[in-house]
């Protein structure tokens, strides 16, 4: 192998190099060490230098190449992404919201509608009035209260024949169903219709009203006693206005009798049963989560929200 005279290394300097070439001193050095060193020792640290090079240089990037005319004139790539399949629309679902806890029960803001729709069909008392929604919800804890003392105590279920015949009664006691011809079943369908009923789904909840009067009435209604003279003056007092406002006839008071008995009764219990639920709600927990309006104050036994 050729080594290259260091005079020609000196050189590079005037060609404008970065490495200037060693001054005379240390060429003089320089000459007295190669002599020194073997041949053989040399070679092998030439290769091994030029295997150092090839190596690194294989890890660079390769050098940007010059496009073609070709590739220069090739529209830009363009990645296509995959289309997946359109989503069929999703309908918003309405969330029952929960107005009252009682002892764990719920009270749902549907059942506040249900009892709102209900009272429209009450011929005396509870459709009096315009409508109150704490007044509603009221009665749905006290409802809800008797009901579970219903559980703890079981008595005899009205069945649905009898619950029924009640509603069958019950077509000619609402002054304003006289107008759709209740006395017929499309007439009676179409007033229900109305308030959001169907025959089926008012007998289920009709049934469940005459369980609840029953169990008040097995429990508060020993020595209270309605006279016909009682009954008459209800008749003439106040059912009598109400058809007369509505300008429809009145059903005959025999008709009707009994209905009558059950209003005066539930309001000769009314005081009896207001203590009781008293007593109910002290032992108990209920929360009340929403009011309609200004309502009552948190009772004993309540929660407040």
């Amino acid at each position: 192998m050729m080594m290259r005279p260091f005079t020609q290394l000196g050189d590079t300097r005037s060609r404008g190099s970065a490495w200037p070439g060693p001054s005379l001193p240390q060429a003089a050095f320089l000459r007295a060490f190669l002599a020194a060193v073997p041949v053989s020792v040399l070679a092998s640290t030439l290769v091994a230098g030029r295997a150092l090079a090839q190596s690194s240089s294989s890890q660079l990037p390769p050098a940007a190449s010059t496009p073609s005319v070709a590739q220069s004139q090739s529209p830009p790539t363009q990645i296509l992404l995959p289309r997946l399949p359109p989503m069929p629309p999703v309908e918003g679902v309405e969330v029952d919201r929960v107005v009252a806890i009682v002892n764990g029960d719920l009270i749902l803001d549907s059942d506040v509608d249900l009892e709102r729709r209900f009272a429209a069909l009450m011929p005396y008392g509870e459709a009096s009035g315009p409508y109150d929604r704490d007044a509603a919800i009221e009665r749905l804890i006290n409802r809800d209260l008797i009901l579970q003392q219903m559980r703890l105590q079981q008595g005899d279920e009205i069945t649905q024949e009898a619950a029924a015949q009640d509603l069958e009664d019950l077509r000619n006691s609402i002054p304003v169903c006289r107008k759709y011809h209740c006395e017929t079943r499309d007439g009676w369908e179409r007033f229900l219709a109305t308030e959001g009923f169907t025959p089926e789904s008012l007998l289920s909840v009709w049934r469940q009203r005459m369980e609840v009067l029953a169990f008040i009435e097995l429990r508060f209604r020993m020595g209270i006693k309605i006279s016909p003279a009682q009954i008459a003056q209800y008749y003439q007092k106040t059912l009598l206005p109400q058809y007369a406002a509505l300008r429809v006839t009145p059903p005959p008071l025999k008709e009707i009798a009994n209905r009558i008995q059950q209003v005066l009764l539930e309001q000769q219990v009314s005081g009896l049963l207001d203590d009781w639920l008293k007593s109910l709600r002290a032992q108990g927990n209920v929360v009340v989560l929403d009011h309609g309006g200004p309502g009552p104050a948190n009772r004993p036994g309540e929660e407040a929200p």
